[in-house]
């Protein structure tokens, strides 16, 4: 085998672990991997999760999330980070702090709620998520249950999913994008930065193992920026990619099942996410 000598893009996941595999650090790796960039990793915290649920969540020290960040990204360099969950407020603005210190795009998955239902960040940590966390974001992906977290505002259909949008702006990110999977019919998001728009459409796919969509989508984002895709080209590439993976979820456990990130390899696939 040649030695290779090309160093592929530099990704950064700052979010926290999924012990099942399927979501969170473990998601965003997997996906870096398929997407063709070099996943790095900054451990917030440690669950205890299966496809039936978090079983249990411990946060690590603020010195040991600054430490894994700075030692990555003084010495290694990125061309993207991707945040998920952040856990409390005093992890956020550290995180936020260290972000607004970096020269790379930033894609903010500003986690709440887990796939099941559990908490995932702290009531007191909205309000940072607000004001230092989502002004950091070139691109911030809530779906719509963390749109009302953090707006109070609840989207039943897509003609609402613009007032989210017009909220989520609103505390600073240059792009958004409302996730309306939890809508009936086609599986819709909608991508803007206030003056632009693109409805990114996609098929409902039967399958209910849809554990680490978030994480995923997020994490394809961030891997098309740092391959120095502009912003909706990365979007699409990455709504392309998930919607793959889903098709290809499958069951572990007795609960929902991950999407499928190594999707694009298997034998069987005849898709391509572009």
């Amino acid at each position: 085998m040649p030695i290779r000598t090309a160093v592929p893009p530099r990704v950064l996941t700052v979010a926290g672990s999924d012990s099942g595999g399927g979501a969170g650090i473990q998601a965003d790796l997997k996906t870096m991997l398929a997407l063709g960039v070099h996943g790095m990793s900054v451990l917030t915290a440690v669950t205890a999760q299966n496809s039936l649920g978090v079983q249990g969540a411990w946060e690590l020290p603020v010195d040991a999330v600054r430490a894994q960040y700075r030692s990555v990204v003084d010495d290694i360099g990125v061309q993207a980070v991707k945040t998920g969950m952040l856990a409390s407020a005093a992890l956020v603005e550290t995180v936020a702090e260290l972000l607004a210190e970096t020269d790379a795009p930033v894609v903010v998955d500003p986690v709440g709620v887990s796939k099941h239902g559990d908490a995932l960040l702290a009531a007191e940590a909205l309000d940072s998520v607000r004001t230092k966390l989502l002004p950091t974001a070139t691109v911030a992906t809530p779906n719509l249950d963390e749109v009302a977290q953090l707006t109070g505002v609840r989207v039943t259909d897509e003609s609402g999913m613009r007032r989210a949008a017009e909220e989520i702006l609103g505390f600073g990110p240059r792009w958004v994008v409302i996730k309306g999977g939890h809508l009936p019919g086609e599986a819709v998001d909608l991508l803007t930065d206030g003056s632009a728009e693109h409805w990114l459409r996609a098929p409902r796919h039967d399958n209910r193992h849809t554990h680490g969509t978030g994480c995923t989508l997020a994490s394809a984002i961030a891997a098309g920026l740092a391959l120095g895709m502009d912003v909706p080209t990365a979007v699409q590439g990455a709504k392309a990619y998930v919607t793959g993976a889903i098709e290809a979820g499958f069951p572990l456990g007795g609960g929902i099942g991950p999407v499928d990130h190594g999707w694009l390899t298997r034998p069987s696939s005849g898709q391509t996410a572009t």
